[in-house]
């Protein structure tokens, strides 16, 4: 069954976090709370790992997962950021926010895009979450968590061990979390001279970051 890790949400007790990070180490997915809705994370460098983290969302190599990072230094090692891109990035993080850019040579090709050679990044504003990327030392893989034939995510760490005690290693609790999954905006366009383009409308507000 499932470990359920009952976190702080204004002070992350380390010793927990240190024991979901040992769970990743060994090829576990986790359920974790996010400034969005919950997601599925695995090490980024275990391919069995990340090929069970899609079977649970149900979706195949053509879909976008996202590397969650610690800070917008890291979010740049993993993908092609131009000036213009950097400064929306700049503004938009951290946050609600997943953007699609291209994959920089630090990022397996078999987690980039097939056609595209892109991949989906994000720096997070939650703090149980930001103590459990530091406690890691790198970024996670990740999806929003839905399940297959639902149309939003699961938010109750219960409900989420109850449905999948048998394909998760853990769960953080870590108080409430929203519903909403995050906006996701394409920024590839921008590297054309083209504006950027809205895949997903979320939690996140254009206006908030100068789109409209």
């Amino acid at each position: 069954m499932a470990q359920l890790f009952d976190i702080h949400p204004d002070n992350p007790q380390r010793r927990l976090l240190k024991r979901a990070c040992e769970l990743l180490a060994t090829g576990g997915v986790l359920a974790v709370p996010t400034d969005s809705s919950y997601a599925l994370v695995c090490h980024l460098d275990d391919k069995p790992a990340a090929d069970k983290l899609r079977r649970i969302r149900g979706v195949d190599e053509r879909h976008h997962l996202t590397l969650l990072c610690r800070d917008l230094s890291e979010l740049a090692s993993f993908a092609r950021v131009d000036n213009r891109q950097f400064r929306l990035l700049k503004a938009a993080t951290p946050g609600p926010y997943t953007f699609i850019l291209d994959a920089s040579k630090e990022v397996p090709r078999r987690l980039s895009h097939p056609s595209r050679k892109t991949i989906g990044l994000r720096v997070p504003e939650h703090r149980v979450l930001q103590a459990l990327l530091e406690e890691h030392g790198s970024a996670l893989l990740s999806t929003t968590l839905i399940l297959p034939g639902q149309g939003e995510p699961l938010a109750d760490a219960g409900q989420i061990r109850q449905h999948l005690e048998h394909e998760l290693a853990g769960v953080v609790e870590a108080g409430a979390c929203p519903l909403e999954p995050t906006t996701v905006i394409d920024l590839v366009p921008m590297g054309r001279g083209l504006e950027p383009e809205l895949i997903r409308a979320g939690r996140g507000s254009l206006a908030a970051i100068g789109l409209h």
